[in-house]
């Protein structure tokens, strides 16, 4: 199954199970779950919840387990909560400050999830024991995916 199709068939399950369900957190772990079973690319995904402080702690993910807590000034996640923008590293050995939660990873792809009323719920991050793994277009298919399950439900 190519990368595209298998992307594209998991957004549009996220789509019709996600439709008209306010809850975030069941959002997020449907998200999770449909993502990392919907992509072989992808060895972790979860959300790394804003709680406050400066800090996200662990939500709802698939895969290993994750870092517990991530203050906003460490790491790729730490980065897109503190500046609200996607990173897609190619190389996370290659990122300063890469939080090293699982060996297994070489790169990543970490986006914001804002609510509807602009508050940072959190972050989305997604391994891969791949390098270069993800494309512009994975980021641009999965920020819109966000953006009509928490910005805009």
């Amino acid at each position: 199954m190519s990368k595209v199709y298998a992307m594209n068939q998991a957004l549009k399950n996220i789509s019709a199970i996600c439709a008209g369900e306010a809850d975030v957190i069941a959002n997020m772990a449907t998200i999770a779950c449909e993502l990392f079973h919907g992509d072989d690319r992808f060895d972790w995904v979860g959300f790394y919840r804003n709680i406050g402080n400066k800090t996200l702690k662990i939500g709802p993910y698939q895969g290993g387990h994750g870092c517990l807590t991530i203050p906003f000034s460490k790491g790729v996640c730490g980065a897109a909560a503190r500046k609200r923008e996607t990173f897609v590293v190619d190389d996370v050995n290659a990122f300063d400050g890469h939080i090293a939660c699982a060996s297994s990873t070489a790169s990543e792809i970490v986006l914001p999830v804002i609510g509807p009323e602009g508050a940072l719920l959190g972050v989305l991050d997604i391994d891969s024991n791949q390098p270069a793994a993800f494309t512009k277009a994975d980021a641009e298919a999965l920020e819109s995916m966000l953006y009509d399950v928490f910005a805009n439900p």
